[in-house]
């Protein structure tokens, strides 16, 4: 099968093969959108018709529920989920803490609130979303409709006073209208470069009416799997601050 895909199609499918490893009967998986977590969902299926893999899956978008349901991935709401156990989810870009822009498929809001009810979230991108410092990546802000211009002079206010390398605001557009998202809002993109604080963008960001979420993703994700063109997979896993470090060795004592 992998002669016939592209060398890009090699690297997610190799990327989604690594986290369905840490995939165990009985979860409930939080489907992540995009390219590479499709992968994920196609392989997701098919360990469970050959090995019989009793999992439920809770979808991050329309395009991610469809797919499930096309492939036979049994789904339930989130309301109807007392937990999570993985979400295994794209990214945009992720840096060295593992902080994460996501949200380039418009579905940044449904899929922050999936991961965060997640107990690990897993993250399955090819090298090309490494990156230094975030920021390369336009940052999707989802706000609502209602008022949204005076919502973008807002965000152009508060880009004024951070550090990064661009500050341009627009408006995604399809067909010629401003996007309009699975839970009816808009999106902005940031164009800003470089972001040499993300958290404090992204607390910024989230004090703003209107404004409904960011793809800042900061601290969510635990695991990031690395698929190569040659169908090789590296695990980089979160590194752990002192204060958290001090704390297991407490716990240990």
């Amino acid at each position: 099968m992998s002669n016939s895909l592209s060398p890009a199609d090699i690297a997610k499918r190799a990327a989604a093969a690594r986290a369905l490893e840490m995939v165990e009967d009985g979860m409930t998986l939080g489907l992540g959108t995009g390219s590479t977590a499709a992968w994920f969902v196609r392989l997701l299926s098919e360990r469970m018709k050959s090995e019989g893999l009793e999992v439920v899956g809770v979808a991050t978008s329309s395009t991610t529920s469809w797919l499930a349901e096309e492939l036979g991935v049994p789904l339930k709401s989130l309301e109807a989920s007392d937990r999570i156990d993985l979400v295994v989810d794209g990214a945009d870009e992720f840096d060295g803490d593992l902080n994460l822009i996501k949200g380039g498929g418009a579905a940044l809001l449904q899929e922050k609130i999936v991961a965060s009810a997640a107990e690990r979230m897993v993250v399955v991108a090819d090298p090309g979303k490494r990156v230094e410092h975030l920021g390369a990546f336009p940052l999707p802000v989802e706000v609502v409709r209602f008022g949204w211009p005076v919502t973008k002079t807002a965000v152009e206010r508060v880009l004024a006073d951070m550090d990064v390398d661009g500050r341009e605001v627009t408006v995604r557009m399809s067909n010629g209208e401003p996007l309009v998202t699975d839970e009816g809002h808009h999106i902005f993109d940031l164009h800003l470069g470089r972001i040499r604080d993300p958290a404090r963008l992204s607390v910024a960001l989230n004090s703003l009416p209107g404004v409904v979420e960011h793809g800042l993703f900061i601290g969510m994700a635990d695991t990031v799997v690395v698929g190569f063109e040659n169908g090789a997979a590296e695990v980089v896993q979160r590194r752990l601050v002192p204060d958290a470090i001090e704390l297991m060795r407490d716990e240990d004592a």
